[in-house]
């Protein structure tokens, strides 16, 4: 057994999960979420200063647990944010600088196959019939398997850049619609979803009040159940949202274009519900740097 400390830089949040690794079972020591926005302004290709400084803060944080926590090995990886701007020299430096962290910049191929890798690990589904979401801040990663090996492809439609670019629910379908056309000829039964958008809905619906992880996972969303509470949360000012139990106040500006996101999806696909996995890139990472 190892204990390992695996740190996402995401385009909305940075977050923390410390476990403990033997073969392919991952047992949480600790975990920490942090929305930092990194993506602010992501539309326009650079990374801000002051998100920037937000999330190395953030870092600072995990990196601190990371230690105290007797981590013996700890990987940083950075998402669609970091790996999309014409800045990202900049703040990889940084972060080496402060940290003396290497950060692995994911590409959207590495994003999707290590959240698949995370989901497989923590949900009873069979591999051969589910397709995997992951609705991130900047992108949207799927993943199913193909040959017996992971086929993805990542779409730049996440929960944040699609809130800063005005846009509707036909353009997400223009969007998303050729990606899912690479499925045809694959038997796909279940859709199982990773993200904070997917978690977010599945607290919605839930009521909870305190976030509880263990009542998330697992939780399966129905259509109507994501069309309800669409309709529901495009009827609410964002302030409103704010108190909206399930709902983290951090998120209430984007979470309607999150929610599109997977409302599409499930219409395109045709299936009548998704099912939310609590484990997803960061236990990934971990299993891939227990090697």
């Amino acid at each position: 057994m190892i204990r390992i400390a695996a740190i996402d830089i995401g385009t909305n949040s940075t977050r923390l999960l410390v476990a403990d690794v033997s073969g392919e079972r991952v047992q949480t020591v600790d975990t920490k979420l942090m929305t930092t926005r990194l993506g602010e302004g992501i539309n326009e290709g650079i990374l801000l200063p002051a998100a920037m400084e937000r999330t190395l803060e953030a870092i600072g944080v995990c990196y601190d647990t990371s230690l105290r926590l007797g981590a013996e090995r700890v990987v940083a990886a950075a998402t669609s944010a970091v790996r999309d701007a014409a800045n990202r020299p900049t703040f990889l430096e940084l972060v080496k600088q402060r940290f003396g962290l290497e950060v692995w910049v994911l590409s959207g191929e590495e994003e999707a196959a290590l959240s698949y890798r995370g989901v497989l690990s923590g949900l009873p589904v069979d591999p051969l019939s589910t397709l995997v979401v992951d609705v991130g801040g900047g992108s949207t990663e799927l993943i199913w398997n193909g040959n017996s090996r992971p086929n993805c492809v990542s779409v730049n439609a996440g929960a944040v850049r699609m809130t800063g670019s005005g846009w509707n629910e036909q353009d997400m379908a223009i969007v998303l619609k050729p990606a899912l056309n690479m499925l045809r000829g694959y038997r796909i039964s279940c859709l199982a979803g990773v993200g904070g958008t997917v978690t977010t809905l599945a607290a919605i619906d839930l009521g909870l009040t305190v976030y509880e992880p263990s009542l998330v996972h697992g939780h399966r969303l129905t259509a109507g159940t994501i069309q309800r509470i669409y309709e529901m949360l495009k009827s609410l000012s964002v302030e409103e949202r704010k108190r909206l139990p399930g709902l983290q106040p951090e998120r209430a500006d984007i979470i309607v274009a999150g929610v599109a996101i997977v409302k599409t999806l499930l219409d395109i696909i045709g299936l009548d519900s998704i099912v939310v996995s609590e484990c997803d890139i960061l236990h990934g990472l971990v299993l891939e740097k227990s090697k």
